[in-house]
């Protein structure tokens, strides 16, 4: 069936809505991202998970692709420039209401965050509990301080809530995260 722009409409008459919650992290972030790139603000985005394609099927003048495997583990989700500077960060989201599991975070991405760490290049993680409808950011080097220095599985929300920085969601920029980047390393030029 031709949906119009390709999207299914569906009923949600009887689905609870919550306010800010009715997209992924991963879609607010694109959007704000288009946003940024839109406005001349920063050129930041989603990084492509490297497959190899290895078996693929025609059908009705398509192709479908039936294997694939990853080639290489990827690092973070996001990358760009923002004012001359690098920008790395990860995304992720968690039901858990008191912390956030670092099973989330694999030891590939921890290295990587590392090596922006010490490149000096901009790099955090934005972290959205949803069940609370909160969204934070920590910055890479506060990550990597907990991490280092404790034997959790998990970060609890008081780390979020004390090293972190709250991230307001908004309608015309969905995830400001550029607004808490300036606060942190200065120099707000009016973006």
């Amino acid at each position: 069936m031709n949906y119009p722009k390709g999207v299914k409409q569906v009923n949600t008459e009887n689905y609870i809505k919550y306010d800010n919650r009715g997209m992924a992290l991963e879609n607010d972030l694109n959007l704000t991202n288009m946003y940024y790139i839109e406005k001349g603000i920063a050129y930041i985005y989603k990084k492509p998970t490297p497959i190899q394609v290895t078996k693929v099927d025609y059908k009705n003048n398509s192709l479908i692709i039936k294997e694939a495997y990853f080639k290489e583990p990827s690092t973070t989700d996001y990358n760009g420039i923002y004012k001359g500077k690098y920008i790395d960060f990860e995304a992720k989201e968690t039901t858990n209401k008191t912390s956030f599991p670092l099973s989330n975070i694999h030891k590939h991405q921890i290295e990587h965050i590392r090596h922006i760490v010490s490149s000096k290049g901009i790099c955090f993680l934005v972290v959205r509990f949803t069940l609370l409808d909160k969204t934070f950011i920590l910055m890479g080097e506060d990550f990597l301080n907990y991490i280092d220095n404790n034997d959790r599985k998990s970060i609890p929300l008081s780390i979020f809530e004390e090293k972190g920085y709250k991230v307001d969601i908004s309608y015309r920029i969905r995830v400001d995260y550029l607004k808490v980047i300036d606060s942190i390393i200065g120099g707000n030029d009016g973006n």
